[in-house]
This record gives C-alpha cells, sequence and structure tokens, in this order.
C-alpha cells in the first residue's frame, strides 16, 4: 500500500464492547467483504457478477484501507468501510466516484483527497455508536496523513423510484449544499417520477445523517446506481470543518503504540 499510515495494529478505539481497527490480513478483508455482501447484496438486491463466493469486492479493494468495527466478545465485523487515498486512486485510474459522477472540481481543492466507499453496518448494529467508532477510525487516518479533503457516497433507497432522494436533496439543499465550484455532476441522472407522498419530509438514512453531522457538505444532484438500486449523493467534507466538538471527541483516543502501514490487499 502506499506510504500513509494507518493506526491500527492494535484497535484505535474500544468502547462499549467494540474495537475500530484495519483489516491487515486476507481473512479480515473477506470478512469485510462478507459483511458487504450481506447488506448489499442479500439486503438490498444489488447485482453483481456470478461466481462471488458470498463476498461482494471490486478491482479497487486490492488498493484500499478497509477500516472495520468489530464486536471484542465475538469477534465479529459488524460494520466497515474503505479509504482510497489520492495516491492509490493513481493505480486505479481514478477514485471510484469518477463511475458516477464528473469529478473534475477535486483536481482545484487545495490539498489531499481520499475517499471513503462500500459502507456498511450490520443491521442488528445500525445505530449511532457503531457509527461514531467507524468515524473515529476516519477522522483519526484523516488527521495522521493531513489529507484536506473526504469524498464518498450516501446511498438513498430507489424503491419509490427516486422521490426520497430528491426530495433528502432539495430539503437539505440551502443548508448543506456545497460552493458551486465544488458541486459534481451525475453521470446517470435519476428517472423522471411523479413525487409521491406529500409533503412530508423524507427520512435520512444513518450514514448520511453522520456525514452532515460532521460538517460534510452534498455534492449535488444525485446519480442512479443501477446495480445497487440506490441513488446516490456525493458527499465532501474539508477537514477544517470537520465539526469541532466531533473532532475532539474522535480524535481524543488512546493510540496504539506504534503506526501501522497495512501490507498490500490482495482481492
Amino acid at each position: 500500500m502506499a506510504a500513509d499510515t494507518a493506526n491500527g495494529a492494535k484497535s484505535m478505539q474500544d468502547a462499549a464492547g467494540l474495537a475500530v481497527t484495519f483489516a491487515t490480513t486476507p481473512a479480515e478483508r473477506e470478512a469485510c467483504y462478507r459483511l458487504r455482501y450481506r447488506v448489499f447484496v442479500e439486503e438490498m438486491g444489488a447485482r453483481i457478477p456470478p461466481g462471488h463466493g458470498g463476498l461482494e469486492r471490486d478491482r479497487f479493494d486490492a488498493h484500499c484501507h478497509h477500516l472495520m468495527v468489530r464486536e471484542r466478545r465475538t469477534g465479529m465485523v459488524i460494520a466497515c468501510t474503505r479509504i482510497l487515498t489520492d495516491t492509490q486512486a493513481r493505480l486505479t485510474g481514478g477514485f471510484y466516484s469518477e463511475q458516477e459522477f464528473d469529478l473534475s472540481m477535486v483536481a482545484g481543492l487545495p490539498g489531499r483527497v481520499m475517499e471513503i466507499g462500500r459502507t456498511c453496518v450490520d443491521r442488528s448494529w445500525r445505530n449511532g455508536g457503531t457509527i461514531a467508532m467507524l468515524w473515529s477510525g476516519l477522522a483519526r487516518f484523516m488527521e495522521d496523513n493531513r489529507f484536506g479533503f473526504l469524498i464518498g457516497c450516501a446511498s438513498v433507497s430507489m424503491a419509490d423510484g427516486g422521490t426520497a432522494a430528491r426530495r433528502i436533496v432539495a430539503d437539505l439543499g440551502d443548508r448543506h449544499l456545497a460552493d458551486e465550484g465544488r458541486r459534481v455532476t451525475p453521470r446517470q441522472s435519476l428517472p423522471t417520477t411523479s413525487p409521491s407522498g406529500g409533503d412530508a419530509p423524507s427520512r435520512l438514512p444513518p450514514l448520511l445523517k453522520a456525514y452532515l453531522r460532521v460538517g460534510a457538505k452534498l455534492g449535488g444532484a444525485p446519480c442512479w446506481d443501477r446495480e445497487f438500486g440506490c441513488a446516490d449523493l456525493f458527499i465532501l467534507l474539508e477537514r477544517r470543518d470537520l465539526t469541532g466538538r466531533y473532532l475532539r471527541h474522535f480524535l481524543e483516543r488512546r493510540r496504539p503504540a506504534a503506526p501501522m502501514t497495512p501490507d498490500r490487499a490482495t482481492a
């Protein structure tokens, strides 16, 4: 992997019987891919190529740091996300999000960029505490390696044809929309549908709520991800905007004795 260091030789944070760390072995990475399969394929109905063996993975995984939250008692991986750094993205031909959005604005960002993706939490552990554990690892990595920006996508179900996704963007736009020069254009717009459900606000997905809570901005209109059956909202977080009290909460944690650089992943 690249020279970016991930503090994870031991768990970076312990709380309420959970520990957050980086996957450093093939078995740990496979556990992340199996969780992704359960959430994205079995639960959400994502379509992936045959011969998967119960693993959800792609060509980007070999170049990513895989962050995971474990239940300490059982060792079960209950949440995970992957980090693709700007240096590693050059080896893949770009960030994953570039498949869904025109990211030409990224070149103009004044600082290093890291992308998170495939973020998921086991159904039984979807609560603020688990998501906060993931964010503690992300914040630590972002701070240690001096990344100026974090990008990624938050997914909204397309079961209603995209009505909820459109309403979320409309409801959040005034307060949470990125500056015009930092917005993106989706490569596949949502299908045209008639709005339904009245004027009631749409419920924010927990991960999107967490992104906004720490200071992230929406990049504009959502992209239709046909394979995963969802609308993806582009997220941009500038490190200096990371909400002060959350930054302190995430970073004022016990560090392991020494930093660790994960080995090259093999997908």
